[in-house]
């Protein structure tokens, strides 16, 4: 284990990362570790990390974390609501969320669906 101040940030804030539902055999905070791990932990003939370029990364991480640039660019107006199908992105939420608890026939109904569009 490293003892590096943004090993121990990257550390922190990839513990806090949510877990993806819809990719559950490969997840963003597993593929980071492992990047963070490959670059800190000691190997011969390797300089060490630039403490100062890993911070930021760090930060910008903890950006991510923290939605801040969700909340200061806040989306407003009919931006979420297209002349052409207002409910596009609300209706692509409610799918989002039912992705991960729907079974293998619900999945086959679905594709079905897709297939065969009747109006």
């Amino acid at each position: 284990m490293s003892s590096s101040v943004a090993y121990k940030h990257y550390i922190r804030a990839l513990s806090r990362w949510p877990k993806d539902a819809l990719r559950p055999d490969c997840q963003f905070q597993d593929v980071i570790r492992r990047r963070v791990d490959k670059r800190f932990l000691p190997v011969e003939g390797q300089k060490p990390a630039d403490e100062k370029a890993e911070l930021e990364e760090v930060n910008a991480l903890y950006s991510l974390l923290g939605n801040r640039y969700a909340q200061k660019y806040r989306i407003t107006g009919d931006l979420m609501k297209p002349q052409s199908n207002p409910t596009h992105y609300t209706d692509l939420i409610h799918e989002m969320e039912a992705v991960p608890n729907r079974t293998w026939w619900g999945n086959m109904t679905n594709r079905w669906k897709g297939f065969l569009r009747f109006k």
